[in-house]
């Protein structure tokens, strides 16, 4: 289940005058305050993102315990691990074609139904598979229809139940919220594994099914009590300016144009392709490389996914304190694990590659809570639903060709040097694209830089969330959002 992921607004700034601003006052408790708002920990101080957690992390273990058992279930009826990946990818094929019409319906209906109806859709699919299970009624067709509609399904279900999270807390702890989610996915993925080895022991096969189908049901039980600090439907912008025409724009099409000519979710778009296709996949290319260079074992393998479990459980973590992350520490991140990806390749023992791993989820996961962050608050409220339904469908498309470039490229170069290659085309896109920005930015015109107006009394920014630059989305404050957008 995709991670979880607002009107007082006030223009803090003017243009520059011949007198510089002076800085406002602290107030008593300022430091112990900022403290807190740096703690990753801080959305939980709001009772709807305490039950939300709750139930994602329910959710996450229910969808492990299926996601355990699903393949093994498949081999069971067909004896062919082809029809093992058929149904992989019969779930993910409707992401890939109808992304943009689940954001779209997720932009148009109420959030809190929408959450909830798709939550109840996919606990009564789970639920009809478990019985079939039981009953030895199951049959491949019907395994991958199933696997069809679930999809179909969480084209909605995903964007609504990520921007609902986001409207429990206030902006500037959306980073928070997201991080305390990846928790939620990394605990209910370790406790859904476990317990579905125990299940399926004692209870069988359908029992999983069954477990993962109340746990759609205890989250569709939770929305309606859940309260929204801006209802949807409100101000669509956090300073009252008028909309431009892609953001009047209400249709699908209108979606990917907005996107299209975003920059700064074109440059998360490109990071996140060539970081899927040649790097990431550390499941597939780092076991290869400890069961063949390194001559270690399936257990082997086991420490190094440990080491990457827990890096990315302090990754999260660390992503949680991010307050305002931009394009920039996104690009770092990924360039910073590409390189350890190099030296990965070049591991001289299990040791060194397992000291290794951890760091290299910490990257991933810091950068992708600052990813998640910007493509949920960046663009305009009435936006998010059909963004996140486009980037759905760019991450399913990059998602889907991953494995066979890199199982290709690991034919061709081996282990080692399909890390090695794979790492610095990675490190050399991120530096070309820095440098090409660096340039355009170079040959613009100059920009009069803002000076805040003094404030005398201290004014929680964060209770809105401007939609277009300032410093909620990770733009300068005054900048407008098309000259800083790519940054």
């Amino acid at each position: 289940m995709p991670s979880f992921r607002k009107p007082l607004s006030l223009s803090l700034v003017r243009p520059v005058t011949s007198r510089p601003a002076v800085p406002a006052p602290r107030p008593a408790g300022d430091a112990a305050s900022s403290s807190g708002e740096r703690s990753p920990w801080r959305s939980l101080r709001h009772r709807g993102m305490r039950w939300w957690a709750v139930a994602h992390l329910v959710s996450n273990t229910g969808t492990w315990m299926q996601l355990t058992v699903q393949n093994l279930l498949v081999l069971q009826i067909t004896g062919s691990p082809a029809a093992a990946g058929l149904s992989i990818s019969a779930q993910a094929a409707p992401g890939l074609l109808m992304g943009l019409l689940g954001g779209a319906a997720v932009d148009r209906w109420p959030r809190k139904l929408t959450a909830a109806l798709a939550q109840v859709v996919l606990g009564l699919v789970a639920l009809a598979t478990a019985a079939l299970v039981a009953l030895d009624q199951l049959n491949l067709p019907v395994l991958i229809g199933l696997a069809v509609l679930t999809g179909l399904v969480a084209t909605v279900d995903g964007p609504a139940c990520a921007l609902l999270g986001n409207d429990l807390v206030p902006a500037r702890d959306v980073p928070s919220a997201i991080g305390v989610g990846s928790l939620a996915h990394g605990a209910g993925r370790l406790a859904g594994a476990a317990l579905a080895g125990v299940t399926v022991a004692t209870l069988g096969t359908a029992a999983a099914y069954l477990a993962n189908g109340v746990s759609f049901f205890f989250v569709a039980a939770v929305i309606p009590f859940l309260t929204l600090l801006r209802p949807q439907g409100s101000a669509p912008d956090g300073d009252g300016a008028p909309l431009t025409p892609e953001e009047a724009d209400t249709s699908v099409r209108g979606g990917l144009v907005f996107f299209a000519k975003r920059p700064r979710l074109v440059a998360l778009a490109g990071l996140n392709a060539v970081s899927a296709l040649f790097g990431r996949n550390y499941s597939l290319t780092l076991a290869v490389l400890v069961t063949g260079p390194l001559a270690g074992s399936a257990g082997s393998f086991g420490a190094v996914s440990t080491a990457l479990a827990v890096g990315g459980i302090a990754g999260a973590v660390l992503g949680a304190r991010l307050r305002a992350p931009r394009v920039r520490l996104v690009a770092l991140l990924t360039a910073g694990g590409a390189l350890l990806q190099v030296l990965a390749g070049v591991s001289p023992s299990l040791a060194f590659l397992v000291v290794l791993a951890l760091p290299m989820a910490v990257a991933e996961s810091v950068g992708d809570t600052a990813q998640n962050t910007l493509l949920q608050t960046d663009p305009p409220p009435r936006m998010r639903g059909r963004v996140l339904g486009a980037w759905n469908s760019v991450r399913t498309l990059w998602g889907l060709a991953a494995p066979p470039t890199l199982g290709l490229l690991m034919e061709v170069l081996g282990a080692r040097g399909a890390l090695v290659t794979g790492g610095l085309v990675v490190a050399a896109a991120v530096a070309a694209g820095t440098f090409l920005h660096g340039r355009r930015s170079a040959a613009g015109e100059p920009v009069t830089v803002p000076v805040p107006v003094p404030v005398a009394v201290p004014v929680r920014v964060g209770a809105g969330l401007p939609a277009r630059g300032g410093a909620e989305t990770g733009g300068r404050p005054g900048v407008p959002a098309e000259l800083e957008a790519a940054v």
